[in-house]
């Protein structure tokens, strides 16, 4: 009888394990977790944690049991899995009901069905639009590319040949309907910028932040690992903005990423409100959500206004990661609040340099394209040190909590 609860725990904890790694837990989170869960079960397990593998073993009994995350959980499916890792590392719920609640979480559906993901993701494609170009075309732009790309995102959910190519597909009909709109209409205001929004939730910041603190913290395989997916991504992109380019014979003039206002400088707050409210149709988090959600785009776009004042645009990204880290610890430890992660997640989609990043890779048709693959590789990072700054300061701050005599 023990043999064979030991064995479900096992069993448990590696499923648990695989479902954080598939959800994009850093490495060192997910083995801290499993350790915890193990401990709370009253077993002593040796473990292995890597991006798409995960392996617990038990010297004493011989047992071993792995799992392949092969594919991701999707951001409203993270919310129950935080849920299920904090009765698992309390030891609340037994190890073959941990394993049907991880069954019941990988098969949940979609909270919202596929035409209201469309207008989701056409929604956060417009609040990014008025964040990063506030203009009365390149908004109308971003709300049809936005619906083009949320329906082949759609289709992608049922083939995974097409979600494997989606961000080149979706980065070269975007491009050359907009490049073509350009060359033809001139239309002056569709610079670059007019891609970035509804392809600014394919562009890799999660993973590069994920492989800069893995790689600072010596995980050197799921670090490098993650970091050439991420380049991977980049290139995907950059493919099929340039391949447009160049099918719609585009003239290097034209690839410019001058910013516009011609709404008004209310606009980029009034869009961090659409983005949240299309995130959230697009996603489908709970909806207790939305002010959270909203609260971290403010947090994580006010940071990077900050560090641009102050630092220069090279360190915007990193005071907006620090001010995302530590606002999201800070309300995670209230009762009743999300997870860091879900809460970081947010920021995340909106302070990515990912336009930056996206527009300098297309611009390297341009004579200096080391110049700026540099820029775009600093700018990208920033937000991977900030992030891990973040985490640092919010460790101190405990230790020093945790140290400090009582009063």
């Amino acid at each position: 009888m023990a043999d064979a609860r030991d064995s479900a725990a096992l069993q448990f904890v590696a499923g648990l394990g695989a479902a954080m790694a598939s959800a994009n837990y850093p490495v060192t989170l997910v083995r801290q977790t499993m350790i915890t869960a193990s401990r709370a079960y009253g077993l002593d397990n040796q473990f292995l944690a890597l991006p798409n593998y995960v392996q617990v073993g038990n010297s004493e009994s011989g047992q071993l049991s792995i799992a392949h995350p092969d594919r991701d959980l999707r951001f409203d499916q993270t919310f129950a899995l935080a849920t299920l890792i904090t009765a698992a590392q309390r030891a609340e719920i037994t190890p073959r009901e941990g394993i049907a609640e991880l069954e019941r979480i990988w098969r949940t559906p979609m909270r919202y069905p596929a035409w209201i993901g469309v207008i989701g993701y056409a929604l956060q494609s417009a609040g990014l639009s008025l964040v990063l170009q506030p203009a009365p075309l390149t908004l109308l732009l971003a709300v049809i590319f936005g619906a083009v790309v949320g329906v082949l995102c759609e289709v992608a959910r049922h083939s995974d040949a097409l979600s494997q190519l989606l961000p080149t597909v979706c980065a070269f009909v975007v491009s050359l309907a907009a490049f073509t709109a350009v060359e033809h209409l001139h239309l002056g205001d569709a610079s670059l910028r007019a891609l970035a929004p509804p392809l600014a939730a394919f562009l890799p910041g999660a993973a590069i932040t994920l492989a800069v603190i893995e790689l600072s913290t010596r995980q050197m395989v799921s670090g490098a690992s993650r970091l050439v997916a991420g380049f991977m991504r980049i290139a995907q992109l950059a493919f099929g903005v340039l391949i447009a380019a160049q099918v719609a014979g585009l003239s290097d003039d034209h690839l410019i990423t001058t910013s516009v206002n011609r709404i008004g400088p209310w606009a980029p707050w009034v869009g961090l409100l659409v983005y949240a409210l299309g995130a959230l149709l697009f996603f489908g988090p709970p909806s207790r959500f939305l002010p959270w959600m909203l609260l971290m785009l403010v947090t994580a776009y006010a940071g990077q206004l900050v560090g641009n004042a102050v630092l220069g645009g090279y360190a915007s990204g990193f005071v907006g990661g620090l001010a995302l880290t530590l606002a999201a610890f800070a309300i995670s430890k209230r009762p009743g609040t999300p997870a860091a992660v879900s809460l970081i997640l947010p920021g995340f989609w909106l302070l990515v340099p990912g336009s930056l990043g996206l527009m300098g890779v297309t611009e390297m048709m341009e004579s200096d394209s080391t110049a700026l693959f540099t820029a775009t590789l600093i700018s990208m990072i920033s937000i991977a040190l900030g992030v891990q700054s973040g985490l640092l300061v919010w460790r101190l701050v405990e230790q020093v909590g945790s140290t400090a005599p009582d009063s």
